[in-house]
């Protein structure tokens, strides 16, 4: 079972919380999420146990409790469904998008500020794209 535990004391490492979830049972791994730009601890973090019964008690039992002074958030960790969204952060999606340029005009499709349109080079439809996918 994958465990989401959120409102974790910056000062925890990962052994801190480790060591609190194997009074519950077998803990397979634990990652604490870091900022990627300051490389600080962002205040949550997954662990995983293989036992889902001992998940679940380790749920039932933390949720809510007083870690280091403060109440933490334990809760099992659900898999995002929205396949839209880029798999790793901060990332775009391929093809860069669309949307409205700087100078003010309406870029996707290939209408620039002067009123031209330039045509097509994507094929989808006569507004253009500019091969922006969409």
């Amino acid at each position: 079972m994958n465990i989401f535990v959120a409102s974790l004391p910056f000062q925890l490492e990962e052994a801190d919380i480790r060591q609190t979830f194997e009074e519950f049972g077998t803990v397979s791994s634990v990652k604490l999420i870091l900022d990627k730009e300051t490389g600080r601890k962002r205040g949550f973090g997954f662990v995983e146990m293989p036992e889902d019964e001992e998940g679940q008690l380790a749920i039932d039992k933390l949720n809510g409790a007083e870690f280091h002074g403060r109440t933490i958030s334990v809760s099992k960790a659900e898999v995002k469904k929205d396949s839209n969204r880029p798999r790793s952060f901060g990332s775009r999606p391929q093809g860069g998008g669309g949307g409205y340029s700087r100078e003010g005009g309406y870029n996707k499709g290939g209408y620039n500020k002067s009123g031209n349109n330039r045509g097509s080079s994507s094929g989808r439809d006569s507004r253009g794209g500019g091969g922006n996918r969409w």
